[in-house]
């Protein structure tokens, strides 16, 4: 991860422009690209053109605020790093696109999605949102859990835990594809998980279509979560911190797993991580979160070259890199 910040102005990003506003006190530099400013110029809406529009989200558990009316865009295709340090509302976020938070969190605002089919019940369109769109927060839960896992896959930050002990990987694989395709009998499900393993790397899946996680090393059930997450083809991923507890070698052989489906499969893809390093890897755009707002938003190498909030500059102060003075302690986060 040292190496990056060496040779960070090798990244590609997209031709983008830029425009500066300011949020709760603090000048927050957000971008478009190109193409928006030519829809904007004839008329249209350049965010009814995206595949995710959150807007003005807020959750809060009680009293506490854990997302404070944070807004994000996401277009098909498009790889968005979302990055924080632990407790500033990164997965809070997620988990409200996905509907997951439970009874106790109270979340208001709008989640559009443009969704692919048209999701009705008892006659109405759920969640009707911005022509085209579904607001995710107003569907029932029988029509999310339809829309989840088929159109939106999440890969969870540990895989021990996401993953059931004592149900063999196949078997969980297969299963998450039976949820959205009922017709498809045992022999086509298992086919299909056999399929979706091998084409994360599993080794000899067929044969290890019985075993259970534990039999696995923790980058292999990486892999296996992958292939849960990609079964069904959605149209976004969001990936919560997937290579937290992967040591560095195993973390760089997944984030090419995931940047090798994202342009096989034309994934746009919602990639949440505290290590700046690893969302350079990925990303074409980075949002940076401090207790649940965005304070910076840009292209990926404009922001870790050339940061402009001071918060986005001391989480990149305090990252060592080889020209470190190792007799100073490393810099505090810090930045208001």
């Amino acid at each position: 991860m040292l190496f990056f910040f060496e040779h960070v102005g090798s990244l590609k990003v997209a031709e983008l422009s830029y425009r500066s506003e300011f949020r709760g006190g603090d000048r927050v530099r957000t971008c478009q690209p190109r193409r928006a400013q030519e829809k904007c110029a004839m008329g249209y809406d350049y965010f009814m053109s995206s595949l995710l529009d959150i807007r003005n989200l807020q959750v809060s558990f009680g009293a506490a605020a854990a997302v404070r009316g944070i807004g994000l865009q996401l277009e098909e295709g498009e790889v968005l790093g979302l990055v924080g340090e632990s407790g500033s509302g990164k997965s809070a976020t997620a988990l409200a696109i996905l509907g997951l938070l439970g009874p106790a969190a109270q979340v208001t605002g709008e989640i559009l999605w443009r969704s692919a089919v048209t999701h009705r019940s008892g006659g109405s369109q759920e969640g009707k949102g911005a022509p085209g769109f579904v607001d995710l927060l107003k569907m029932r839960a029988e029509a999310l859990r339809r829309l989840r896992g088929r159109e939106i896959a999440m890969i969870f930050q540990e895989p021990m835990t996401a993953l059931n002990p004592v149900m063999p990987i196949g078997r969980q694989v297969a299963e998450a594809a039976e949820a959205h395709a009922p017709s498809w009998t045992g022999r086509e499900a298992r086919r299909r998980a056999i399929v979706a393993l091998e084409a994360v790397s599993i080794p000899d899946a067929a044969r290890r279509y019985g075993d259970y996680p534990h039999q696995f090393s923790g980058g292999q059930r990486q892999r296996i979560l992958i292939a849960m997450a990609l079964i069904n083809r959605p149209r976004l991923l969001i990936a919560d911190e997937p290579t937290t507890a992967l040591d560095v070698t195993v973390q760089a052989q997944v984030l090419e797993l995931l940047k090798d489906l994202q342009k096989q499969h034309g994934l746009a893809m919602l990639f949440i991580s505290h290590d700046l390093a690893v969302v350079g890897e990925v990303a074409s755009r980075v949002a940076v979160m401090r207790a649940g707002e965005i304070v910076e938003t840009g292209p990926c190498r404009r922001l870790l070259t050339a940061p402009e909030h001071p918060y986005t500059k001391s989480l990149l102060a305090a990252v060592p890199t080889l020209r470190t003075n190792r007799n100073q302690p490393l810099a505090l986060v810090g930045g208001s």
